[in-house]
């Protein structure tokens, strides 16, 4: 019998702050629970990042606290990307890296992100032993193995230069006008110096954290007043990060978003095209038929995972590929680092324009997107919607009418109550129409 993970999702844990997992009493048990599994090795330390939401102070200290009382050493590394902790993490030999962030949700929610010593997400068998020991009594080493707390003062600077290697020696940002949307989160101190020092023309948004106002109507899950300020200023392009730094999103210089789906596109093209035909590109069951198509044109192989980084990573791994990600911005580029680093993702679109000589319009407008709808149902029991007659005859019958060139996607959502109803097709109005009267019939069915 598979074993069922009580707190652990596929991104971490995450929930509102004050409700149950997400409270300070819970934070402490979770890092002395963390200390307990890691502590067996002598020397231990773990490494603590957070983003800019004000609750991080809080849980901060009470991970501080749980894992010293374990007997494990930590090094804190104040606010910091996701990405650049998985990064630091391996970089210090560290046995763990800790993000403490609920990435693209606004300052309510909170959550914590684990990496191993190779900057990688945590395997199931950490998890389970992290979960078991939360459910066992707390019970703190004696004093002369307490841990001991120390600061890491010059993270930013390391990562900076770490990000500012992806990119190919002799390729310099000279000439580009750029608009930085940071989120008010992680990346308001890391992203502005990276793409300035390689010669770019910068203006920051979204760069004035102060703890409340992360992701707030600005980042990359709302990249409108980044398109605004590139019309405004009259830039070539605009990059969008969300809280915690591990998506993307950017606009091109007509003000149209760019989104993960197009930014993987740029990415596989400039790298894989004239590569080995045996490495491909990693998309999920979301992502458009028009990047499959596009790849498919380039003979670039491409297959589809399950929504969610880990599920990306997971078919990566097995294929040995190396760039994959989803059209929310989160891309994975193997080569470079060893999760979703946005800016890292960023930069190495930057390069294919360099190196191509072509816009981000260019080069975006070389994959034709399909029009794609979604229309989220609630419902009280999603899992109802498996071996469900009359549903299941209905999306067949809207395949039937899509033809090969369309898709139909009915998804139970992994977090909330409800099904999402996704069509995608050549016909714009059509895939309205099916996806409006999809959407009824599993309301009529399940509701």
């Amino acid at each position: 019998m598979n074993k069922t993970k009580k707190y652990f999702g596929t991104d971490g844990i995450r929930g509102r702050v004050g409700e149950y997992p997400v409270t300070p009493d819970f934070f402490l048990k979770l890092g002395w629970a963390i200390g307990k599994v890691f502590s067996k090795k002598s020397g231990s330390t773990v490494l603590i990042g957070k983003d800019t939401r004000i609750s991080g102070y809080m849980f901060e200290s009470a991970l501080e606290a749980g894992l010293t009382s374990a007997g494990v050493d930590i090094k804190l590394l104040g606010p910091m990307p996701t990405p650049a902790v998985a990064h630091l993490t391996s970089t210090f030999q560290a046995q763990a890296g800790i993000v403490i962030s609920a990435s693209h949700n606004g300052y309510e929610d909170n959550g914590i992100k684990l990496f191993s010593a190779q900057g990688t997400k945590l395997g199931d068998d950490i998890e389970f032993a992290i979960e078991d020991a939360l459910d066992s009594e707390l019970q703190t080493v004696s004093s002369d193995k307490i841990g001991k707390a120390s600061r890491i003062i010059d993270a930013s600077g390391r990562y900076i230069e770490f990000c500012k290697g992806t990119v190919q020696r002799g390729i310099k940002f000279n000439g580009l006008k750029i608009v930085l949307d940071c989120a008010n989160g992680a990346t308001y101190h890391i992203a502005p110096n990276v793409f300035e020092e390689l010669g770019a023309d910068i203006k920051v948004i979204g760069n004035k954290p102060n703890g409340l106002n992360i992701n707030n109507e600005c980042g990359s899950t709302k990249p409108q007043q980044l398109a605004d300020e590139v019309l405004k200023h009259r830039a070539d392009l605009g990059i969008a990060f969300d809280g915690d730094g591990d998506r993307v999103q950017m606009v091109d210089h007509t003000g149209e978003v760019v989104d993960g789906d197009e930014l993987l596109y740029i990415i596989a093209m400039h790298k894989l095209a004239n590569a080995s035909k045996d490495k491909g590109v990693v998309g999920t069951v979301m992502s458009n038929l028009g990047l499959e198509l596009a790849l498919q044109d380039l003979k670039i192989p491409f297959c589809r995972s399950s929504v969610g980084d880990r599920y990306v990573m997971e078919e990566l791994k097995n294929r040995e590929w190396f760039i994959g990600g989803e059209s929310s911005g989160h891309v994975i580029c193997l080569d470079k680092t060893t999760t979703g680093d946005g800016i890292v993702a960023a930069l190495q679109v930057l390069a294919a324009m360099q190196e191509m000589g072509k816009s981000l319009y260019d080069l975006k407008s070389m994959m034709e997107k399909f029009p794609q709808t979604m229309i989220n149902v609630r419902l009280k029991d999603p899992k109802a919607l498996n071996g469900n007659k009359v549903i299941h005859s209905a999306v067949k019958d809207a395949e039937l009418t899509l033809g090969k060139e369309g898709r139909v996607l009915l998804r139970p959502s992994g977090t909330e109550p409800m099904v999402r109803v996704m069509v995608e097709g050549s016909d714009e109005t059509l895939v309205n129409k099916l996806a409006t009267d999809l959407s009824q019939v599993v309301s009529r069915e399940l509701a």
